[in-house]
């Protein structure tokens, strides 16, 4: 048996980070920028034997922090600017579902670049358009999109003390 394909003879891997890691780059606004990003290598490394996933929101909880370093706390997210893939999701008035981009009722309708909101561990509602919104193109960007009008805060298992030397030995492995 190969280890790296397992048994049914086809490698399958799910990676789970936030969206500005795992859509593809050169579907947004980071690729002006110069960056590029998991999602990107992947697309380009397996092209549609990669399936990109996205999560959107309009409004709800976070875990987050203020900044970077700081410790993570319920943060309250602002509901979802106006010419955003959120608050046109937001707009249909359903609260969750799978949208996938290659339908083509929908791809078409989704193709002009729009803002989308990228909150990760750290969220600045003081600073939302300038912190956490960029140009995509959302069905060039990731294969389906997951949306939840409003999100609640997950909770961490364990709050672990933010020195060192409290953490266990075995950390992250053994929590």
């Amino acid at each position: 048996m190969d280890w790296r394909r397992g048994r049914g003879g086809a490698a399958k891997a799910v990676v789970w980070a936030h969206n500005s890691h795992l859509g593809d780059a050169r579907a947004t606004q980071m690729a002006d920028w110069g960056e590029l990003n998991l999602g990107q290598l992947v697309r380009q490394r397996f092209g549609r034997d990669a399936y990109l996933i996205g999560f959107t929101t309009h409004a709800g909880t976070v875990t987050a922090a203020r900044d970077w370093d700081e410790p993570a706390e319920r943060r309250q997210v602002r509901p979802s600017l106006p010419d955003s893939y959120e608050r046109l999701f937001h707009d249909t008035g359903v609260p969750r579902f799978v949208l996938l981009l290659d339908d083509p009722r929908a791809r078409p309708a989704l193709l002009s670049p729009r803002l989308e909101r990228a909150i990760g561990v750290v969220y600045r509602p003081e600073t939302e358009r300038a912190s956490h919104y960029f140009r995509a193109r959302l069905p060039e960007q990731f294969d389906a999109v997951v949306h939840i009008d409003t999100t609640t805060a997950l909770v961490p298992l364990e709050r672990w003390s933010q020195e060192e030397a409290d953490l266990p030995k075995t950390y992250p492995v053994g929590v």
